[in-house]
C-alpha cells in the first residue's frame, strides 16, 4: 500500500494540525491511474517513432526542395499535418494521464485569402513548429521510458508505481509546455472571435429596432397622411370645410411624423454629438431624464467618433434605467480621461439592486463595451446607492472623424438638469 503521490500531503494550513495537514487517503499502488501511466509510457516508443519519422521526413523534403517552387508548400502542408499529430498526442495524454490541454485555435484563414498568404500563415504557425520540436525530443525520451518501464515490470516492480509517476509527470510537463496553445495569443483570438459575434448580433438587433420603429411609427403616420390628403383632395370642391379639416389633421400628422423621425435619428446618432461633442450631447440626454442629473465632462479633446458614440449611448441607456427603475432623487454623470482610457461613471441615490443581466439592458451594454476592449462594472447593493463605471480605450480623433464637426473647446464643464 502507498499514498497517492500525485497530491501534495499539505495544503498550507500551518503546523497547528488543521484538517489541511492530513495525509491523502491510502490507496493501492497498482490502481487504474498507475496502469494508465504505465500504458502511456510503454506507448511512448511507437508514438515517438511515428512522430520522429514524420517530422524528419517533412523537414528534410520540405527544406531540401526550397530551391524549387514546391518546397515551401510541402513544408507548409507538413506543419499543418504536425498540428494533427499534436492533436493525437493531446488526446492520448488526456485519456491516459488526465492532462487537460486546450486545443489551439485553427489558423485564421479567410475565404478571400490567396494561395501565398495561406502558405505564409502556415509557415509561421507557432503551434506547428512547437509540435515539430515535440516530435524531435520525444524519440530519445520514448526509448528511455519504454526501456525503464519494461525492465521495471520484471526487476523493479516494487518501485514501479513511483517510477511511473515521476516519468508520467515529466510527460505531463512536456505536453503542457510544447503542445498547449500560446496562452496570450490564444486568449486574444478567442476574445476577438467572441467580440466579433457580439458586434454582429448588436448590429442586427439595432437594424431590427430601426426597422420596427420605422414600420410602427413614422411609416404608419405617413400612410395615414397620404390617405387623409387623398380624401381631402376628393372633398376639396364639394365640401371645402371638411377638406380644410382633413388638411389640418394631416398637418398634425406631419408634425408627429417629423418628431418621430427626429427621435429615431437621435437614437441612431444624434447631430449634437457630431457637432458639439460629448459635453453638449450628454447634457441633452440629462434634460430628458426624469431625475435631476449633474453632468461633468472633463476632456481636453474629443475621442474618436466610434468611442464617443459608444460613450454617449452607454450614458443614455443608463439614464433611461435611472428614470424607469431606480426611484432616485438625484443622479450624476462624470466623464474623464485617465492615460489611454476614457472613464464614465453614472451614479444615483435610488433603491439599488441593479445587476448585469437583470433585464434592464445592462448585459447588452457590457457586451458592447467588451467588444471594444472596454470594461463595465456595476456596484448596486440593495437599498442603494448605485454606481456604474464604464471604461473605454482612448483613441485619438482622426481627420475623418473631425470632418464636419465644429470645435468644442476644452476644459471642465458642469450641467445640472432634470424635471
Amino acid at each position: 500500500m502507498t499514498e497517492d503521490l500525485s497530491r501534495s500531503p499539505f495544503t498550507g494550513r500551518g503546523a497547528g494540525g488543521g484538517t489541511g495537514d492530513r495525509l491523502p487517503p491510502v490507496r493501492l499502488a497498482y490502481d487504474r491511474h498507475t496502469w494508465k501511466e504505465i500504458a502511456h509510457l510503454l506507448a511512448n516508443l511507437p508514438a515517438s517513432l511515428i512522430g520522429f519519422t514524420y517530422v524528419v521526413t517533412v523537414l528534410s523534403v520540405g527544406v531540401g526542395l526550397t530551391v524549387t517552387v514546391i518546397g515551401l508548400p510541402l513544408l507548409a502542408a507538413g506543419l499543418l499535418g504536425a498540428r494533427r499529430l499534436g492533436r493525437l498526442e493531446r488526446g492520448r495524454a488526456r485519456a491516459l494521464l488526465g492532462v487537460r490541454v486546450d486545443e489551439p485555435s485553427p489558423l485564421p484563414v479567410r475565404s478571400g485569402d490567396g494561395f501565398f498568404p495561406r502558405q505564409w500563415m502556415a509557415l509561421k504557425d507557432p503551434v506547428g513548429w512547437r509540435t515539430v520540436l515535440y516530435g524531435f525530443v520525444r524519440l530519445p525520451w520514448g526509448i528511455l521510458t519504454f526501456v525503464l518501464v519494461l525492465a521495471s515490470c520484471f526487476v523493479l516492480w516494487p518501485v514501479l508505481p513511483f517510477l511511473a509517476r515521476g516519468l508520467a509527470n515529466a510527460d505531463r510537463a512536456m505536453v503542457r509546455g510544447l503542445l498547449s496553445p500560446s496562452d496570450e495569443l490564444e486568449r486574444r483570438i478567442a476574445e476577438l472571435e467572441s467580440d466579433r459575434g457580439i458586434v454582429v448580433d448588436t448590429a442586427a438587433a439595432d437594424l431590427r429596432r430601426i426597422e420596427r420603429d420605422l414600420h410602427d411609427g413614422a411609416q404608419a403616420r405617413l400612410v395615414n397622411l397620404a390617405m387623409g390628403l387623398g380624401l381631402a383632395k376628393e372633398k376639396l370642391l364639394e365640401d371645402p370645410d371638411a377638406a380644410a379639416a382633413m388638411v389640418d389633421e394631416a398637418h398634425g400628422e406631419v408634425k408627429l411624423a417629423l418628431q418621430e423621425l427626429r427621435d429615431l435619428a437621435r437614437g441612431i446618432h444624434p447631430a449634437v454629438l457630431t457637432d458639439r461633442g460629448l459635453d453638449a450631447a450628454l447634457s441633452s440626454v440629462a434634460l430628458r431624464c426624469t431625475v435631476p442629473v449633474g453632468v461633468t465632462v472633463d476632456l481636453a479633446e474629443r475621442p474618436a467618433a466610434a468611442i464617443e458614440g459608444i460613450a454617449y449611448f452607454t450614458v443614455s441607456e443608463l439614464l433611461q434605467n435611472v428614470s424607469k427603475h431606480s426611484a432616485a432623487r438625484n443622479a450624476s454623470v462624470e466623464v474623464w480621461r485617465a492615460s489611454d482610457r476614457l472613464l464614465i461613471q453614472v451614479a444615483d441615490d435610488g433603491r439599488g439592486g441593479a445587476r448585469v443581466g437583470g433585464g434592464t439592458g445592462m448585459k447588452g451594454l457590457a457586451d458592447r463595451l467588451s467588444a471594444v476592449d472596454g470594461l463595465f462594472v456595476v456596484d448596486s447593493p440593495e437599498g442603494g446607492p448605485t454606481t456604474v463605471t464604464a471604461e473605454l480605450p482612448w483613441r485619438d480623433r482622426t481627420g475623418a472623424d473631425a470632418a464636419g464637426s465644429a470645435p468644442t473647446g476644452s476644459g471642465r464643464s458642469r450641467q445640472r438638469s432634470g424635471r
